[in-house]
């Protein structure tokens, strides 16, 4: 007699479980590495499934939608930025803290736009402006002055890292080569300002557009500083109370 075969299991029912092979961490890490090859405009749902190897749609269990992607690859590039201790002296503590800014820009070239249009900022993102400002607080500068100082000196580091990563050469045998076929294009005495730029400066061995960074940063806290010394403080004191 042959036994009766076994019925077949029933498929429970009801939401899908998110995989376990993916968390919000991972689907960050994934969408930054995309954008570090393709850019913004490569940045897709379809191509961070791609990269982790799953479907798009199971992203969506870990992130709500492409803003809240945004948030948390630019919260992560914050992170990678090294903040200074808040008792550092303030010029040493905002160079170290303009170059790492640099450097991680220099890393994912497409974060420089989007980092201060965040709507909804994360952890580290809070943490690293907390910092600044309060080093430049514990340092001397009223709250109107810290603010311009912050402005000021993002305002440098995002627009050179801007400039930098789309000069039309990325490397200094490429910046000679560019910088000769420009000069070639252009009538020493119809431009003779920019052909004395190229000739003294830009086609000498060893130049490096990088280093002017660090130039106009020095340019720009040794005039903070004067500024400081030279400001009182225009916070207005709280009423006095009433007797």
């Amino acid at each position: 007699m042959n036994a009766t075969p076994n019925p077949p299991k029933k498929r429970k029912t009801g939401a899908p479980r998110p995989s376990p092979t993916l968390s919000r961490a991972a689907i960050v890490a994934a969408s930054i590495a995309v954008a570090d090859t393709r850019g913004l405009t490569g940045l897709s749902m379809r191509k961070v499934g791609e990269e982790l190897g799953v479907e798009a749609m199971s992203l969506y269990n870990h992130v709500t939608h492409k803003e809240d992607l945004l948030d948390g690859m630019i919260d992560v590039i914050f992170a990678e930025i090294d903040l200074p201790s808040p008792s550092d002296n303030w010029q040493a503590a905002m160079r170290t803290r303009a170059l790492s800014t640099l450097e991680a820009l220099e890393r994912h070239p497409w974060a420089a736009p989007l980092m201060e249009s965040r709507a909804t900022p994360g952890a580290a993102t809070l943490t690293h402006h907390n910092t600044v400002l309060g080093i430049l607080r514990t340092n001397g500068f009223s709250v109107r002055l810290a603010a311009h100082a912050f402005s000021a000196l993002d305002s440098y580091i995002y627009g050179f890292a801007l400039q930098n990563v789309n000069l039309p050469f990325d490397a200094l045998s490429d910046i000679q080569q560019a910088t000769e076929m420009i000069v070639n294009r252009m009538p020493a005495d119809t431009y003779p300002h920019l052909a004395e730029l190229a000739s003294t400066v830009v086609m000498q061995p060893g130049y490096s557009y990088r280093d002017e960074f660090a130039w106009g940063l020095d340019l720009l806290i040794e005039a903070l500083e004067h500024t400081r010394r030279a400001t009182d403080d225009p916070t207005p004191e709280p009423p006095a109370a009433a007797p």
